[in-house]
């Protein structure tokens, strides 16, 4: 019955994708702010905000100034208690966009992939309001080969991947030939540097603030090798096939086989799918680098007892294969559509669903956006059960004027627990409920 289910909900579980990185076109800007309420966990908060985004030429910067105040007239303590939460301020700072030939951002990086995703696949570097980082983006395709490249965090250690690139037959004779002409084999490398991130076993210790009696395989790196053959390639579609195969050092490797169909319908209609075939041995897991990794790298159980993204490196046996699917739809400009899903053959708890929405049509009254993801999904019925791992935003609101949303926004996130010496040891989940007024104004400051 799984397998039936399968295709079914990676086509059908679709919706909006923020990640799809809507910045405003050159010589435009949007001023984005709003006042409201924000409950946290209960505790109340008003909340002033202000997001103004600017594009000139190829370039493009984002602020986010938000600011929580309590009932006393105090500012809430998380955030803005370190240093990283100052620079955050800057959203980002940009270079062109993705895909095109030079893209640089530096800021928060939402939902990153290397490649087509079997070692970093929708990574995120602040997958919590209370803990924000600033990342690099750096990415250059120069037709005949290139790179993509990531740093995930300044000011401490972190995650780092590249994938180099080469499209070898551009060097030759045969260059213009269909198919074959268009070649491209990569190779990447992936990993993290954080001082936590090889702790397989232990017990977090409060009182020194130590893990003590320890397992620690050290920085976990990844390489990866993948080959990729455009089938068809014209103006309406755009059909790939790849394979990719990733070794993570002193563990486990796989592999996956799939086709990545883009169809270009005038503007009207645009949709991208894929559908992928993992194969995974014992000590592997694919997309090892993905939205929750922040989070599962290092957390605490009961008493103490660590629980870690390597150590589950170290549970990963008697693997088993399975599928990943992904779904993108964008109809005239006025939502985009994406789903994605990965459900291995025999493994109970290896469920990873993906889901993004903004439906907020120019003439329309009404905005609704949401995003969802959830990891370790048991089976389906365990789809959209909130716990500590899901991330849920959910916004609704009334435009009762073109430039005014009036909206209750819910999030379902997670908060940082930190120990003597403010170091985030482990994270729980943190519930936002959050009644506002906000204000989008666009504006124009030339002519492109």
């Amino acid at each position: 019955m799984k397998k039936i289910l399968l295709p079914l909900v990676v086509f059908l579980s679709i919706s909006v994708n923020a990640q799809f990185n809507q910045y405003p076109q050159p010589n435009e800007g949007m001023l984005t702010g709003g006042i409201g309420l924000n409950y946290i966990d209960g505790d109340l908060y008003y909340r002033l905000s202000f997001r103004p985004e600017i594009s000139f030429l190829n370039w493009g910067v984002g602020l986010d100034l938000n600011f929580d105040v309590d009932q006393e007239g105090n500012l809430r303590k998380e955030n803005y208690n370190e240093f990283s939460d100052y620079l955050s301020l800057i959203r980002y700072v940009r270079y062109g966009t993705k895909h095109e030939p030079l893209f640089i951002k530096l800021g928060a990086l939402d939902y990153y992939t290397l490649g087509h995703g079997s070692i970093m696949m929708q990574y995120n570097n602040s997958p919590t309001f209370d803990a924000r980082k600033i990342g690099l983006v750096l990415d250059a395709d120069f037709g005949k080969f290139g790179f993509e490249s990531i740093y995930s965090k300044f000011g401490e250690a972190g995650v780092v991947g590249v994938r180099g690139y080469v499209r070898p037959l551009q060097y030759t004779s045969i260059a213009d030939m269909p198919i074959i002409g268009g070649l491209e084999t990569g190779i990447t490398f992936a990993s993290d540097f954080h001082e936590r991130a090889g702790v397989t076993s232990g017990f977090y210790n409060t009182t020194s603030n130590e893990v003590i009696s320890q397992t620690d395989e050290g920085a976990v790196s990844i390489v990866g090798f993948d080959l990729g053959l455009p089938l068809i390639r014209t103006p309406l579609t755009d059909l790939t096939i790849y394979y990719d195969f990733s070794k993570i050092i002193s563990f486990g490797n796989g592999s996956a086989a799939g086709a990545i169909l883009e169809l270009n319908g005038l503007g009207l209609v645009n949709l991208v799918a894929k559908l992928e075939r993992r194969f995974n041995s014992d000590h592997y897991l694919p997309s090892y680098f993905n939205s929750f990794y922040e989070i599962e790298r290092f957390n605490l159980g009961e008493n103490g007892a660590v629980i870690s993204k390597a150590g589950q490196l170290l549970a990963a046996v008697n693997q088993s294969n399975g599928f990943y699917g992904e779904l993108g739809v964008d109809v005239i400009g006025m939502f985009n559509i994406l789903g994605s899903y990965q459900r291995l053959d025999d493994y109970p708890t290896s469920g990873i669903l993906h889901l993004w929405t903004e439906i907020a049509p120019e003439e329309a009254p009404v905005v609704a956006r949401a995003g969802y993801d959830k990891i370790n999904i048991i089976d389906e019925a365990d789809l959209f059960k909130l716990d500590d791992r899901s991330y849920l935003f959910f916004e609704l609101g009334y435009k009762p004027l073109p430039y005014l949303i009036v909206s209750m926004v819910y999030s379902w996130t997670f908060a940082p627990i930190r120990d003597a010496d403010d170091n985030i040891i482990t994270y729980e989940p943190q519930k936002r409920i959050e009644p506002r007024v906000s204000f989008v104004y666009p504006f124009n400051f030339g002519s492109n």
